[in-house]
Parts: structure tokens; C-alpha cells; sequence
């Protein structure tokens, strides 16, 4: 059954490290889960429209994604790379002050719209897992919220991480944000070489 591999393939991909994630632990490191929150919903809501897009686009396309994956795949290999040296270099207290206003709800929208990983991640479980168990509307409407709430659920875990290990992190930026930035160089060059 599907099913499995599909909830295996949405939690691994939701949890691991990317740009939501690492946002929302910095973020709710920085300022609090509570005030991690608009950003999150804002996550959230384009989650969903990428879900449904991916969905009826998979539907239209589905015998040419394996062409379109490898650009797919160079173009989030490249934003994540830069994301990771914004984040390895990023170090002061003061920058952090100056970010209070990004990590807003619109801002947690239009990440998500230019974020590769999720993209990639809603084509792939859409057109690999959810569209061999059925087309109707309801079923893609179904999975796209599935697979929405099990993002979320990855974001608000990061947050409240960060959150909840603030003093520590704050004590060791340095070394956190170099291995948040070596996370994405290791997510990057994954969603690389994924095939």
C-alpha cells in the first residue's frame, strides 16, 4: 500500500533541515515560539496552495516531471546554498533586531512559494505516491492537506526547539549557525543527487 511510504517519505522530507524549518528554529530562538507563529501560518497557507498546485499540475504533466526534476533540482541545490552562507555568516544580536519584521505571516508566505525543498517535496509525493491511489478531487484535496499538516507539524517542532533552547543557542550562535548552514549545504546537495 502507498500510504506508508507516503507518510515515511512527507515526515522524513517535513523534518529534515530546510529554509521553514531552520527560519522557524532561528526565529523562535530569536523572538519565542508565539512570535514564531504568523510566520508558520503564513508557511502554512502557501503549503497548502503548493500542495493543490502540485496536485492538478502532477495530474497535467505527470509523464514529464522525471524531465523537469533535474532543473527543478539544480535551481532549490542553488538557493539553498546561498541560504546557507546567509545563515553561517549571520552572527550578530543586532541583525536579529533588524529581522523582527521578516518573520511575518506574508513573509512566511513568500518564502514558501520560492522554497525549492517544498516544491520538489509536493511533486514528488503527489505525483509518486498520492496519484497512484486515486484522482478524484477529494482525494488530491485530502492528501494536499495531509501533507500540509505534516509540514506544519515540522515547522512548529523546529520553533518550539528553538524556543525551548534559547539560552543555549544564543550562548553558541556561532557554532549553531554554521551547523544549520552545513544542514542546508547537506540538504541542498541531497535534493541534488536525489533521482
Amino acid at each position: 500500500m502507498f500510504i506508508i511510504p507516503l507518510l515515511i517519505y512527507a515526515i522524513v522530507s517535513s523534518f529534515s533541515p530546510g529554509p521553514n524549518n531552520i527560519i522557524a528554529m532561528t526565529s523562535g530562538r530569536d523572538h519565542g515560539f508565539s512570535k514564531t507563529l504568523p510566520f508558520i501560518g503564513g508557511v502554512a497557507l502557501s503549503c497548502m496552495i503548493i500542495m493543490l498546485l502540485s496536485s492538478y499540475f502532477s495530474l497535467m504533466l505527470h509523464q514529464f516531471i522525471p524531465t523537469v526534476r533535474p532543473i527543478l533540482n539544480l535551481l532549490g541545490c542553488m538557493y539553498m546554498l546561498y541560504l546557507a552562507v546567509k545563515v553561517m555568516l549571520s552572527h550578530s544580536k543586532k541583525n536579529n533586531a533588524l529581522r523582527t519584521s521578516s518573520y511575518s505571516f506574508s513573509f512566511g508566505c513568500v518564502l514558501q512559494f520560492i522554497n525549492p525543498k517544498v516544491i520538489i517535496y509536493g511533486l514528488t509525493a503527489i505525483s509518486m505516491f498520492v496519484i497512484p491511489l486515486g484522482q478524484s478531487h477529494p482525494h488530491l484535496i485530502l492528501f494536499s492537506l495531509l501533507l500540509t499538516l505534516i509540514g506544519i507539524s515540522a515547522n512548529m517542532t523546529w520553533a518550539l526547539c528553538g524556543s525551548l533552547f534559547q539560552n543555549l543557542l544564543l550562548r553558541h550562535q556561532r557554532l549553531f549557525n554554521v551547523l544549520m548552514g552545513i544542514m542546508l549545504i547537506y540538504s541542498a546537495v541531497s535534493i541534488l543527487v536525489s533521482k
